[in-house]
């Protein structure tokens, strides 16, 4: 919750936040429950109003994105206000009816690397308080052998009362806990104390007033920062550990003391124009790291690819010292240059290691690129059609998308097709580990074709895996039918093509239950079960068409409605006191092209509302060069026979160095380019004129801004565009 510069791109609403500072965040409170690996965390924020009119207060928080919000209140004066989580279309035309009266109930938001933003503000009557409470939730994954549970604080200012709590239960017993993160920090460390008895464990972190103003990097914004919780669990069945709780039950299977699968590997590698720079030397040192971190039965091959595909070698060689080396001097000598032919460069490293398959061994494909397919085939169709007939889901392809640029959707559905994930690589100082942290968590197969099969159980999750890394975990989650007649069996190929076989005819026994009170809800794993669900399913969507995806979408939609999940096809409608907006909270999605670069840029589940009637608002038509780089909430007039109406934007960079100017377009759809933007406005201008006088009644309508390069005005009944600049005057013709 703060005030930033961020959140004030334009001289009017600066002065407005001046006005708004006066209110004092007496309690900040985040209570963080792990209970079988599953996070419900609630952060709960109490503010007074010490100022002698109304003020807007904002409730501003980070959130991990692999979470989902499943609870949104603000009380006010005794008065609940709770969000409701309904589907994206309903929610959609509840937005499109406040736009219609001239309200702005508008939404932007975005993914970073690791958080999301979550925003809304609420005016608060004079020496009054309010108390926001938002919950989210999610299933913790287990990476080179830990769990981390991340929690990011940034009140915007120092708290009398700040505590984080974390506690933790898990009944096979907690084999280790530490805590990191730029929280953690040294002069901060008197500030946690933290505990571990047996199967539970708690965290608390109660940094003083004094200790949030002078802290490395505080002041008077206070603390900002992550707290990381890092743990593990004993395992001592080979069988997994299984708990059941009001007739559902998870499955976690993480054997150890299995031996390593020797590994055919091959990296193919973009080397495009567009790869200049940095990407390049990141790439090359990575490269180098994760070459040395082989192990001498493994083979692997290299492939550079532009435009030209150009192997190393036209087979995969075994990792000796000597091969090893050699491969290092190539890596050093790999330069940008050409376009980008994909489909080529894939093809061949299918090829290769289709060439050297051995008995006993574990295939891995690496696609690592920073663009879109340039060369050869270029049809993002049917490259992933041809790749998915070529691997013929023998072994898994990853696919690393370098930057934002890249389009990784169609990275994404290329790599799921074919048993593998996508991941973002970072445009950051850190790219390189980046990198060499992905190749680590499928560095050693330890079994490959796991099936996982329940007996006396319905509704599972997914049962088939292609590989079992070390360090990883496999979780199954499902209903049981029939408590007696459950059983469980693991089957999976080990090293030298052995058979691993597990199976367990074991009742969950009582102990295996989890006890209510750490659930937080009513059932636990059926909550559990429903984010794994979803997941699952939102993965296996990207790939369908037609009616198998209306299907599935309605199947997660259902799922998501009824345990209150903001996910992709679900928003969160925010009801405010009455004569307030309401607002609309979407969930962002990975590989938006908005996405937020390591916090460069800022979008948010913003819930922030502009339309009023502050004569400050006259003073946003005139956008600040101070704020060049900024992404938020834009809006812009749509002027039609029944007035002006305002409509949410979407996000965009204006040339802020001339009049402003405000857009609006016939018909439905997005445009696709600039030059057609400005030819259908002055079309229009000249077919038909509407003003907006230069003092209209901004309680009717948002304030606009600086026309956004691309807009979409589908349902909103346009008929004409006036141009108009920051005095409100009507423009002749395109400023020069």
């Amino acid at each position: 919750m703060r005030t930033s510069e961020l959140e004030a791109p334009y001289p009017g609403r600066r002065r407005m936040m001046q006005q708004r500072g006066v209110w004092d965040i007496y309690s900040f409170h985040v209570n963080s429950t792990v209970t079988s690996r599953y996070a419900i965390t609630v952060i709960t924020s109490r503010v007074a109003n010490g100022h002698e009119n109304s003020t807007e207060i904002d409730f501003h928080v980070k959130i991990p994105k692999t979470a989902f919000i499943s609870k949104f209140r603000m009380t006010i004066d005794g008065m609940i206000y709770d969000g409701v989580v309904k589907p994206k279309e309903e929610a959609r035309k509840q937005y499109n009816t406040a736009v219609s009266r001239g309200q702005s109930g508008g939404l932007v938001s975005a993914v970073g690397r690791t958080l999301e933003d979550f925003k809304t503000s609420v005016s608060v009557a004079a020496y009054s308080k309010v108390t926001f409470e938002l919950t989210y939730e999610e299933l913790l994954q287990r990476r080179l052998g830990n769990y981390e549970l991340l929690i990011n604080a940034q009140p915007g200012q120092p708290v009398k009362d700040f505590k984080i709590d974390v506690s933790l239960y898990e009944k096979p017993g907690i084999n280790f806990l530490q805590v990191e993160g730029s929280l953690a920090s040294n002069d901060l460390g008197s500030a946690i104390t933290k505990s571990h008895v047996d199967e539970k464990a708690w965290v608390k972190f109660y940094p003083t007033q004094d200790q949030q103003i002078t802290c490395d990097g505080c002041g008077e914004k206070g603390l900002s920062g992550d707290l990381k919780i890092i743990f593990d669990v004993e395992r001592p069945h080979s069988k997994g550990d299984i708990r059941e709780n009001g007739g559902f039950f998870v499955h976690y299977f993480a054997p150890t003391g299995l031996p390593r699968i020797p590994k055919n590997v091959v990296f193919v590698v973009d080397q495009s124009g567009s790869m200049a720079g940095k990407k390049i030397e990141q790439t090359r040192t990575a490269l180098l790291k994760i070459l040395g971190d082989l192990d001498e039965d493994d083979h692997f091959g290299l492939i550079c690819f532009d435009d030209k595909i150009s192997p190393w070698k036209q087979k995969l060689l075994r990792a000796t010292q000597q091969n090893l080396d050699k491969a290092k001097k190539i890596v050093t000598t790999i330069t940008d240059r050409g376009g980008t032919d994909i489909n080529a460069a894939v093809l061949e490293g299918v090829k290769m290691i289709k060439k050297s398959h051995r008995e006993g061994s574990a295939s891995i494909l690496i696609l690592l690129t920073d663009g879109d397919p340039t060369s050869g085939e270029t049809r993002p169709e049917r490259i992933q059609s041809n790749v998915r007939e070529a691997i013929g889901k023998r072994f898994p392809l990853y696919c690393l998308g370098f930057g934002l640029d890249v389009n990784f959707e169609f990275l994404q559905k290329m790599a799921q097709e074919n048993s593998g994930v996508a991941r973002r690589i970072y445009e950051a100082s850190d790219a390189a580990l980046q990198l060499k942290g992905f190749y680590e968590e499928v560095a050693v197969p330890l079994l490959t074709s796991v099936q996982m099969s329940y007996r006396g159980a319905a509704n599972l999750t997914q049962t088939s895996f292609s590989y079992y890394y070390n360090g990883s975990e496999i979780v199954v989650a499902g209903q049981i039918t029939d408590i007696n007649d459950f059983s469980t069996e693991v089957i999976g190929i080990s090293t030298n093509s052995k058979v691993y076989k597990m199976y367990s005819d074991v009742l969950p026994a009582e102990d295996d239950k989890l006890p209510a009170e750490m659930g937080g809800f009513d059932n636990l794993l059926q909550r559990l079960w429903a984010y794994l669900t979803v997941k699952q399913l939102l993965e296996k969507e990207l790939m369908l068409t037609g009616e198998e995806k209306e299907a599935l979408s309605k199947e997660v939609l259902d799922i998501s409605i009824k345990h209150s999940f903001v996910t992709p096809l679900t928003s969160m409608v925010v009801t405010k006191p009455e004569g307030e907006d309401s607002q609309v909270a979407n969930k962002p999605k990975e590989g938006d092209k908005s996405a937020d670069d390591a916090g460069a840029r800022r979008a948010y589940y913003d819930l922030l509302s502009v339309a009023g009637d502050d004569d400050d608002y006259a003073d946003d038509f005139a956008y600040s060069e101070d704020y060049d780089d900024y992404v938020g909430p834009r809006h812009f007039v749509l002027a039609s026979d029944f007035g002006v109406k305002s409509s949410s934007m979407i996000s965009g960079r204006e040339d802020h160095h001339g009049p402003s100017l405000v857009y609006g377009l016939l018909g439905s759809g997005v445009c696709l380019a600039v030059l057609g933007i400005l030819a259908a406005s002055i079309f229009w201008f000249k077919r038909r004129k509407h003003t907006r006088p230069p003092h209209a009644d901004h309680s009717k309508s948002a304030s606009p801004c600086m026309g956004p390069v691309s807009v979409s005005c589908e349902d909103q009944g346009v008929e004409s565009v006036t141009l108009m600049d920051k005095s409100g005057k009507e423009l002749k013709a395109l400023p020069s």
